[in-house]
């Protein structure tokens, strides 16, 4: 476990009070990075911007970083600036782990007002001197957000106490040893880490790795007893879990669901409520969900819910759920009404993909998978787009040598975007949902019995495509590009009969839709997706037409 705790992030964030008291909590010292250089250069930051300039304030802070970085069991509470450098970043990575504190521009400058009038010689720092309040934090914090949300950990503490704050670090870097202990008897099948506020967890991607899922839960939780939620598509795979979970001294008990997302329901979920009670389910306990997406998100609400939150891990057996709904913690159950209107945010221990259960699926749920794994191509990586272009034939055939890889590439994309936008604040992860408000939209008018999932997502960004070429965001030679791509992988991107009135209404209930406006994801170019809420109704109508009109041979 590493032995030093630095705490980054924007001024007012509380990195000095949380820090002194993360300090007594842990009994190590504590280290104010921006108080060092006062008192070795005998003036305020304030005097030595004006006197040396930034630079030289900036060699002054990454030497002064590096002298506390060699040290052991310090808390170190950096300046706001500090991540923007690489070497900064470098030391901190090496020799400790990385907090960011983050807040809203609204509380920082709350907090800094606060600060001022409790504190006569509180000093605004040179950064923020000459702006406009809430618009130079803003300004300010946009430029350093992608650095800051490289931190191993972060923590929104908006309308959090101190104490609070305090726990969550802790908690954090315990967390934090867990996982590196982990990491370091399997390091072969991890595919990417994902790092939330409420620990990190790894995801594993190989093949033939079901019988190792005992191994995990042993490493990660220790418990001695599990509880799997499987359905009826996946219960070959629910058996090898659970004899791996037996070999390994962890009792698990089994329930089975029908299939079908009409089964992700509240009546659904009251029967697994009452089957955990009656095996007087504890929090130490864990659940394992050993499906697709529809058990993945049910089982997922489930363990946040029952006795206010009890551990749980994915074990995808499709690849819609091993690219999308295993991944960032999003669990949900469906209302007649919507899809995933009741959820939660709520991150498992780890998640498992074992490439080869994916030779058992039909094949139309096969293809339906690439929706997902070909869309973070089109939102982040080009070369990535490029290589389901390019090995097109090994991909589809599964091949051991390539698909995994391919497979723990595009899961990285989105364990990324989880990592640095876990509760959709920072305005990245709404980037993942490229073609699903119209996607979404298609399943509801169609009582999510004519699409799987995938397949009405190839139709979302089929129309997401076409509304960003009249917008002037996508060439035609894009559209047809990605067109191309997803009719190479078996994907639909047409869809007669659609009822503008039905796609409308089904739209408003979009989770994405505030004060009445859709934020869009759309591309302005391969590999790069933007937001935009300037799309008229008659933009989106037209692309309607367009799904419904369109020949094509798919």
């Amino acid at each position: 476990m590493k032995t030093n705790i630095f705490l980054t992030g924007f001024s007012g964030t509380g990195k000095t009070t949380v820090g002194t008291l993360v300090s007594q909590r842990l009994g190590w010292n504590f280290i104010d990075i921006d108080s060092e250089i006062e008192q070795k250069e005998g003036k305020s930051i304030d005097r030595i911007f004006s006197e040396s300039g930034e630079d030289y304030f900036r060699s002054v802070e990454t030497t002064t970083l590096a002298k506390y970085s060699k040290l052991v069991n310090h808390v170190v509470s950096t300046g706001g600036g500090i991540p923007q450098s690489y070497k900064n970043r470098q030391i901190m990575e090496e020799s400790g782990f990385v907090v960011c504190l983050e807040a809203r521009p609204e509380t920082i400058f709350s907090r800094i007002q606060q600060q001022e009038l409790q504190n006569e010689e509180f000093e605004i720092r040179p950064m923020l001197e000459g702006g406009k309040g809430i618009d130079r934090i803003s300004e300010l914090k946009n430029r350093r957000q992608s650095n800051y949300a490289l931190a191993d950990w972060t923590i929104h503490t908006d309308g959090k106490n101190p104490l609070q704050v305090v726990a969550e670090i802790i908690n954090g870097w315990h967390q934090a040893g867990n996982i590196q202990q982990e990491t370091k008897s399997d390091q072969t099948n991890i595919a990417t880490t994902v790092r939330t506020s409420s620990g990190n967890y790894p995801i594993y991607v190989g093949w033939d790795v079901l019988n190792k899922t005992g191994e995990h839960v042993k490493a990660l939780t220790g418990t001695d007893t599990s509880y799997v939620i499987t359905d009826e598509g996946a219960q070959q795979h629910a058996r090898t879990v659970r004899q791996s979970l037996e070999n390994k001294g962890v009792t698990a008990h089994t329930f089975v669901i029908q299939s079908g997302e009409k089964y992700k329901s509240m009546a659904t979920a009251q029967k697994i409520f009452q089957w955990l009670a009656s095996h007087k389910a504890e929090r130490g306990h864990m659940i394992l969900a050993v499906g697709g997406g529809v058990v993945g998100d049910l089982a997922g609400w489930i363990a946040a819910t029952y006795l206010r939150g009890i551990p749980y891990a994915h074990i995808p057996t499709t690849l819609l759920a091993m690219m999308d709904s295993s991944i960032g913690g999003k669990v949900a159950i469906d209302l007649p009404e919507g899809k995933n209107l009741v959820g939660a945010f709520y991150q498992p221990k780890f998640v498992l993909s074992d490439v080869h259960v994916l030779e058992t699926l039909p094949e139309r749920e096969l293809k339906s998978g690439w929706a997902e794994a070909i869309k973070h191509g089109l939102i982040m990586e080009e070369n990535l787009l490029s290589e389901f272009e390019s090995k097109r034939g090994s991909i589809l055939s599964l091949d051991p040598n390539i698909a995994p890889e391919i497979i723990g590439r595009s899961v990285a994309i989105k364990a990324d975007v989880v990592s640095k936008d876990e509760r959709e604040t920072l305005g990245l992860r709404i980037l993942l949902n490229y073609g699903h408000t119209i996607g979404h939209a298609i399943e509801v008018s169609t009582s999510y019995e004519t699409f799987l999932h995938g397949e009405a997502v190839s139709i979302g960004m089929t129309a997401a495509a076409y509304i960003g070429n009249s917008l002037g965001l996508m060439s035609d030679a894009e559209v047809m590009r990605q067109t191309s791509i997803l009719h190479n992988y078996g994907l639909p991107t047409t869809c007669q009969d659609l009822k503008w009135e039905e796609i409308r209404m089904a739209m408003r209930s979009d989770k994405k839709t505030t004060k009445g406006s859709i934020q869009w994801v759309l591309l302005d170019k391969i590999g790069n997706a933007v937001t935009r809420r300037d799309v008229s109704e008659s933009i989106i109508e037209e692309a309607i037409i367009k799904l419904s009109t369109t020949n094509t041979s798919k």
